[in-house]
């Protein structure tokens, strides 16, 4: 409820509502406040400036390790019904978490692939994330011997939940962590609390770097979106911080 598309459909339902009890000036302040939510989201860069912050928290290591036991790449960067319903691997807006953990496995060619996601529709069927990556990754040449798959989780406090009982003694040398970059605050900060020492690789930057809030009229649904995805990722820092699965609500490097 807190995405900026269902803010401007209540925002137009309270207006319908505030039109049929004939109280035109409620209606019309409602009406003009979805436009502005509608235009401050679309038509401005403020999701990139509230998404960057998050991005630059963490930063590839400038010496990457020589040796490394494991990848962990949390889900999130597949699309659940297509990939299923036609064994494929069809990636979304944060497929560069595959891209990404195919070339590590390929630097790391001894190293683990712990692939943690659930299946990622609400009906509960198909085929796990993990299964789609799997097959991703064996279609480019990596062994299914260097696979450990979780394919349970429903979030980041699960993905971090189940794949530390699948570590096992992998924890104890280098561990890489791949995900998205603005998610990677509060996926290192879950970790943390769990007494897991992970090296994060962020990937899938969606800012080119430092933001200012300007008109940008190029492209109103890709703003929309890193909009959206910017505000869930607060909501989630901070929902995590209250519930003390993060020691600290802005995790960093």
């Amino acid at each position: 409820m807190a995405q900026p598309s269902s803010i401007v459909v209540l925002l137009l339902l309270l207006a319908l509502g505030f039109a049929l009890l004939r109280k035109r000036k409620s209606s019309i302040a409602a009406l003009v406040l979805a436009v502005l939510v509608h235009g401050l989201v679309g038509y401005t860069t403020l999701g990139y400036v509230i998404i960057q912050p998050l991005e630059d928290r963490f930063s590839v290591p400038a010496t990457p390790p020589q040796a490394v036991n494991a990848i962990i790449m949390l889900g999130g960067a597949t699309l659940a019904r297509p990939s299923s319903a036609r064994q494929i691997a069809e990636l979304n807006d944060a497929g560069d978490r595959l891209t990404t953990t195919l070339w590590l496995a390929n630097a790391y060619p001894t190293a683990k692939i712990v692939v943690s996601g659930g299946s990622g529709v609400l009906d509960d069927e198909g085929e796990s994330e993990a299964e789609t990556a799997k097959r991703f990754f064996s279609m480019h040449g990596i062994s299914e011997d260097r696979f450990i798959l979780e394919g349970e989780s429903r979030n980041t406090d699960e993905n971090v939940a189940f794949t530390e009982s699948l570590l096992g003694d992998l924890a104890n040398g280098n561990v890489i962590l791949v995900t998205s970059a603005f998610h990677m605050p509060r996926s290192v900060g879950i970790f943390s609390k769990a007494g897991l020492r992970v090296i994060p690789w962020p990937t899938d930057y969606r800012t080119p770097g430092p933001q200012g809030l300007w008109f940008d009229i190029a492209n109103p649904v890709q703003n929309l979106n890193v909009t959206t995805v910017a505000i869930k990722e607060w909501i989630g820092l901070a929902v995590y911080y209250w519930t003390g699965k993060t020691t600290t609500f802005l995790p960093q490097q």
